[in-house]
Parts: C-alpha cells; sequence; structure tokens
C-alpha cells in the first residue's frame, strides 16, 4: 500500500492505495450533460504512463518524427508537454488539500481539466492535482507527479490475484446501466443505455481488431460479441477478401483452434497485462478487453425471474427482474477509438488512416 504526500512539504494527501490498471474509459466523455459516477474505486490508484496535461501543444506545432518517438502515429488535436507518469485515484480519497476556484474550468456542471491544477496542499499551498467532475465526465483527482511523492506505508505488497482466483471472484461489468442527466425545468432524467464502460472497452478493442485484419474482413463469435463489434467492422472493412476470424479466449475458456487469427483476451485488473494464449493461437493477434467486460462476454450473466409470490426458492440469488435493452444499436465510443488508433504503428496504413480522417462520417451513420 502507498500514500501520496506532497512534494514541497511532504504533507499527506491521500488514504492508504494500491495500485490498478488505468481504465479504459479513463478519459471517455460521454453523451451531454450525462452524470458519470467515479471513475477509481476507493483504495486505488493507477498511473498514466504517458505525459498528460498542460502545457499543450497543436499538432502543427509537432515535428512527426518527435510525435512517433512519443508513440502517436498520426494526427491529433493537440500533445501534451506534461510529465509523464500521472495518477489518478477516486475524490474521496484526497485530503489535507483545499480547492483553488481561480484555476477550476468547466462550470457547465462541475469541475474539468481548466488550465493546470485546480487542488493544493492545504499545508503549503503547491498546486498538486486536478479535480475532475464536470458533467460527461468520469469524477476523479489526478495528481501531477512532478507535486506529489509517492510512499509505501505497508512492507507488505498487495497480492496479485491469479487468473483463477479472478475467475472465482468474479466480478463482471454489466452491458447496461441507468443512466441519469443533470436536471432540467423537468427534473433529473433517467434511461437505460449500453454502459460507457463497455463503449470505451469497445474503442480500444476495434481500433485492435481493424490493426489485425490486415484490411480483410473480420468474423468475430455470435452472440454478445457480434452485438459489440461485428456490424463496425463489416461497415469499415471490405467484404472481398477472405475474411480474418477473431475469437474470445482466456482463462477458463478452451484454447483456439489453429484457424484463429486474433484473440480477444483480457486485461488483468490490477497490473494491466495481457492475456497470453498458449497453444496453436500462441501467435495470434491480441486483442485486449477490460476483465470486467471480458468476463460478461465469456460467461454471460443469466437472467433469473422473480418468484410470484412466496419467499424466494431455492438456488435462487436474486428475484429482480432483467435489466431493459438499450433501445439503439451499441456504438464505440469514438474518443477512446481514436486515442487507441493513433498510438498503433499500423494507423499509417493509407486505408486504416481513412478510417480515422472519416470518423466524423462514421459517427453519423451511428457506428460512434
Amino acid at each position: 500500500m502507498f500514500v501520496f504526500v506532497c512534494a514541497g512539504c511532504g504533507a499527506r494527501l491521500t488514504n492508504p492505495l494500491s495500485q490498478v490498471e488505468l481504465p479504459a474509459h479513463a478519459y471517455q466523455k460521454y453523451g451531454n450533460g450525462v452524470q458519470l459516477p467515479v471513475l477509481m474505486e476507493s483504495g486505488t490508484f493507477a498511473v498514466e504512463p504517458e505525459s498528460w496535461g498542460h502545457p499543450w501543444r497543436r499538432w502543427e506545432e509537432i515535428d512527426p518524427d518527435e510525435a512517433a518517438a512519443r508513440g502517436i502515429y498520426a494526427p491529433v488535436y493537440a500533445v501534451s508537454g506534461g510529465p509523464p507518469g500521472t495518477i489518478v485515484i477516486a475524490p474521496g480519497d484526497t485530503h489535507g488539500t483545499v480547492l483553488v476556484p481561480e484555476q477550476a474550468g468547466g462550470y457547465c456542471c462541475g469541475l474539468d481539466w481548466g488550465d493546470g491544477p485546480n487542488m493544493a496542499c492545504e499545508a503549503c499551498g503547491l498546486p498538486v492535482a486536478s479535480r475532475i467532475d464536470d458533467c460527461s465526465l468520469w469524477q476523479a483527482v489526478w495528481l501531477a507527479p512532478d507535486a506529489v511523492h509517492r510512499l509505501q506505508v505497508d512492507e507488505t505488497d498487495t497480492a496479485i490475484l491469479s487468473w483463477a482466483q479472478l475467475l472465482v471472484e468474479g466480478k463482471v461489468t454489466p452491458p447496461s446501466v441507468p443512466l441519469t442527466r443533470w436536471g432540467s425545468l423537468l427534473g433529473l432524467s433517467h434511461w437505460w443505455s449500453w454502459n460507457p464502460q463497455w463503449e470505451a472497452a469497445a474503442g480500444r478493442a476495434l481500433a485492435h481488431l481493424l490493426a489485425a485484419s490486415d484490411g480483410r474482413p473480420v468474423t468475430v463469435p455470435h452472440g454478445l460479441v457480434a452485438e459489440v463489434f461485428q456490424r463496425a467492422l463489416d461497415a469499415l472493412l471490405p467484404a472481398v477478401q477472405q475474411a480474418r476470424r477473431a475469437v474470445l479466449t482466456g482463462p477458463g475458456l478452451p484454447a483456439p483452434d489453429t484457424d484463429a487469427d486474433i484473440v480477444i483476451v483480457p486485461t488483468h485488473p490490477q497490473t494491466g497485462e495481457v492475456w497470453s494464449s498458449v497453444g496453436p493461437a500462441a501467435s495470434a493477434y491480441p486483442v485486449p478487453l477490460p476483465f470486467g467486460v471480458w468476463m460478461w462476454m465469456a460467461f454471460p450473466q443469466p437472467h433469473l425471474h422473480s418468484p410470484a409470490s412466496g419467499t424466494m426458492p431455492d438456488g435462487v440469488l436474486r428475484d429482480d427482474p432483467p435489466a431493459p435493452r438499450p433501445h439503439h444499436l451499441f456504438r464505440t465510443d469514438p474518443g477512446t477509438f481514436q486515442h487507441t488508433l493513433v498510438r498503433l504503428p499500423a494507423v499509417r496504413r493509407p486505408w486504416l488512416r481513412e478510417i480515422l480522417e472519416n470518423l466524423t462520417d462514421h459517427m453519423r451513420a451511428g457506428l460512434f
């Protein structure tokens, strides 16, 4: 376990925390006026290995070779000139800080990145973090890596769960959730939608599926996997060549056979490690999914019916009705898709660059 302290005076700024994988939806902007929950689970932190935050430089100011050296292979709106290693935590895990109102940008429904850190150390006044809670953004506190130090407070490291233990733990991310929009004259509005976490996870995975396709069609397994990916794959890839086959595999599932070109696999929720396929498919291209999303796809949760009367029947763990189905086809998160694709060397291929350049048109077509 670790705590983060002020680099200026050493004052403690966080609760004890353990490190986990940076969520795929960390930078997602979802909808318009939507209330998104807290990004990180209480008691955890994640690290962004890339540069992030102010100062930002427009793409026109960046030499393409410099961008490529930093792992960005296609144009983006702006490139961060900030230090790497930004730390993200849940807002409730901070203490000993004060808000700096003049640095707090946003104010649509809350705070966004503004012009720099909007939280300061209460003891010495050093700017140390950015509180983010504006509408359509995941609520989080991002600690500036050059303003805090990490100190170990427990010599016993948090145990890294094995894949088998993760299966037993069984933490899943449901595909649909209720969402809320900030109030209007009619009050708060609620509706059931595809889970924003799924849309972001699909954005990252779709970028990898396209890169792995070599410009050929790609087929994915029937069911929920196809519902998430197949429509976009069919629209974005030509149908005139022999298809490449993507399969879902990972812990607890049979090893794929020899004709699998692409494997859709989980990432470890603590380390971010991508599941390594074994056997004939060991050389297949791995497409990462967050473990909770992959878990639901690999082992779909049954819909259990509610009893008509009386007590809960034996063997029934819940009696609420199944979650309502979203009223629209699945759409991939465009921001996460773009963020991932520009960081894959394959985006230099003309046909893949064309998909990126026409992203707005694909959004209008309902793919994103």
